[in-house]
């Protein structure tokens, strides 16, 4: 009896070991495809990262009202580290706006720091998954549309340029992602060259990754979380295994988007999107329905 308690201890150990092994392979191997999506598309990987962060999470037993918030705050704490990759490789071709970045930054902080801190830990992963959604849906489908901006328009002042930083920290911060599904298409809309915009936006990734990771970690440690790996609402063993990759493929997909034609691959990563943003709507209806 004694041998057979023994080997039951020694086989639930072993497939303890496989799923953790399982889990830090399918990790790293999404780092690099976010990681080489942020380069490419200035994007911050978060559209990608949420949802599949979310199967994986519920794969590895993770807590079920946690889940979403943990996948959200480990995907925008990543973009800390992938946007320092994926600027380096932009700013060599020189198409970074700092102006732009300077005078954007101050409300992306203040709007991220709002969002990361209060506002994460009031909603629901109902919400959350449903918000999610929405947006990325809207992302999608702003990457199919090509409308031509005004010849006129022009990026607005310090006073409303920082203003759109606050919607854009904001928004960034309740869907997990580096606000290039919102700055590339504002910068765009007011003239700046598609280039130019994805460049900028990969710089600006940092400080809303900056400050809203800044507020997962606070509200996080405010909140009664038992699950173990847990820095406030940041999962930091699967943070690790997504960078450990993630920094190696953004400037890969930097360099890339200097060389290919972004239209068409933009229109298959919409596509992508849609197909993200359906299941999180069943995630939310899932929620809603308990």
């Amino acid at each position: 009896m004694c041998r057979d308690g023994l080997r039951d201890v020694v086989n639930e150990e072993e497939v303890e070991v496989d799923v953790n092994v399982v889990l830090v392979v399918c990790l790293l191997a999404l780092g690099a495809v976010a990681g080489f999506a942020a380069g490419l598309l200035g994007i911050g990987g978060g559209m990608l990262l949420v949802p599949f962060l979310t199967m994986l999470f519920a794969w590895n037993g993770m807590q079920p009202d946690l889940i979403v918030h943990a996948a959200i705050a480990t995907s925008m704490t990543s973009i800390l580290f992938t946007s320092l990759s994926s600027v380096r490789a932009h700013q060599r071709k020189g198409t970074i706006q700092w102006k732009i970045v300077l005078a954007m930054a101050p409300g992306i902080i203040a709007g991220g720091l709002l969002s990361g801190g209060a506002a994460f830990a009031a909603i629901s992963t109902a919400w959350l998954s449903l918000f999610f959604a929405l947006f990325v849906s809207y992302s999608g489908w702003n990457m199919l549309r090509n409308s031509k901006p005004k010849p006129s328009r022009q990026m607005p002042g310090i006073v409303g340029t920082s203003a759109a930083g606050v919607g854009i920290g904001f928004i960034s911060g309740l869907v997990g992602a580096g606000g290039g599904f919102l700055s590339v298409p504002f910068m765009v809309w007011c003239n700046v060259a598609l280039h130019a915009a994805v460049s900028t936006s990969a710089a600006l990734g940092f400080p809303i990754a900056l400050a809203n990771s800044a507020g997962y970690i606070i509200s996080g440690l405010g909140q009664s979380i038992s699950q173990p790996g847990m820095l406030g609402y940041i999962y930091w063993p699967g943070l690790l295994a997504l960078v450990a990759t993630s920094v190696l493929t953004a400037p890969a997909g930097a360099r890339m988007a200097h060389r290919l034609p972004v239209s068409t691959l933009k229109r298959v990563f919409a596509c992508l999107l849609f197909a993200l943003a359906a299941y999180m709507l069943f995630k939310a209806v899932q929620a809603f329905s308990h």
